[in-house]
């Protein structure tokens, strides 16, 4: 069900922390990454183009990258990126979103298996059966969406700029806010809004509970508490944690650390962010708050993947160019917001 009461047409997603299709190939020999490395730049130079990274992605990976990020950044420099060809090391729909704002560009996606729970957890066929219940409500979509469903969007957002957008539609209008409930409730609560939830989740962030922060917390009680608003355990967290905990997005949680003055921080998010928080804010100590934290899919992408991808043009993403035209606008009125 959706938090008014409606019923979605499809059950629940996954809570545990991988789909068990997914098989995530094994790390690798270290040794070899500086070689495979050095080749990627060289391809890269000589295809024109730009590696992106999402910060969740493999440490290796991240290395290599141009640029590494959350969604709204990759997605602006997607965008302004003067390179003719983007290769996207993270998710399906992350290189949908670089299509979506680069039509004239060759978007590659180093494995078509890289999915998403939470993009899966809603279709655009209930999409449209969920606005015809509603009729007249603004459509908010999280930038973790398919193309097709994002093209049935009034606007999209991510956890960096979803309060803005919110904040930016008229108060008189009915708010549908998918596919993240935990996202959703949050936004309630800073907002002040009431909105129409769909139930929808990432299997990692709502398998983070809080009897894993409440752990850490008697653990480490002078630790700062950087959780990002998709996980399962958001408001027990402001309750156990209260102003120890900072609810933010993983570029917001780089950003604060460079900042604070605390020498100890409690991550609740994708177990990826910690490689670019040490690399960000050396010296400082990051403690995952579940080890097990852990995206199957952001995993997929190896070096091998990456240099193949780069030397043999695969696998390009296309979306469909009425699809795109229409989701480009709610993108589009995302990033004039934030």
């Amino acid at each position: 069900m959706t938090l008014d009461g409606s019923t979605p047409a499809a059950p629940m997603p996954l809570t545990a922390f991988g789909p068990g299709s997914v098989v995530v190939p094994p790390p690798g020999d270290p040794a070899t990454f500086p070689a495979l490395q050095a080749e990627i730049r060289e391809l890269a130079r000589e295809h024109n183009a730009v590696v992106l990274a999402h910060s969740y992605e493999r440490p290796e990976i991240q290395d290599v990258a141009d640029h590494v990020g959350d969604s709204l950044r990759l997605s602006r420099i997607a965008a302004s990126a003067p390179e003719s060809t983007i290769v996207f090391c993270g998710v399906s729909f992350m290189a949908e979103t670089a299509k979506i704002l680069s039509p004239d560009k060759r978007v590659l996606l180093p494995d078509l298996a890289a999915g998403c729970s939470l993009a899966d957890s809603i279709t655009v066929e209930q999409l449209r059966s969920w606005k015809a219940e509603h009729r007249g409500a603004v459509v908010v979509s999280y930038v973790n969406t398919s193309a097709a469903v994002k093209a049935e969007s009034d606007y999209c957002c991510t956890s960096s700029n979803a309060r803005a957008v919110i904040d930016a539609i008229p108060a008189d209008r009915r708010i549908l806010f998918l596919p993240d409930m935990f996202l959703g409730l949050w936004l309630q609560r800073v907002t002040g809004r009431k909105l129409t939830i769909w139930l929808g989740e990432c299997h990692v962030h709502a398998g983070i509970r809080p009897s894993d922060v409440a752990e850490w917390h008697r653990r480490e009680p002078n630790a700062e508490l950087l959780i990002h608003p998709e996980c399962g355990c958001t408001s027990q967290v402001i309750e156990i944690a209260g102003d120890e905990a900072h609810i933010l997005s993983t570029e917001g949680m780089v950003t604060y650390a460079e900042r604070s003055s605390a020498d100890t921080f409690l991550v609740a998010t994708e177990v990826g962010i910690l490689h670019r928080l040490e690399q960000k804010a050396p010296g400082k100590r990051f403690v995952p708050v579940n080890r097990e934290a852990v995206c199957q899919y952001m995993k997929l992408t190896t070096l091998e993947k990456l240099r193949d991808a780069l030397r043999l043009g695969v696998h390009e993403i296309d979306v469909p160019a009425e699809v795109a035209a229409r989701a480009r606008v709610a993108l589009e009125r995302m990033i004039a917001i934030a």
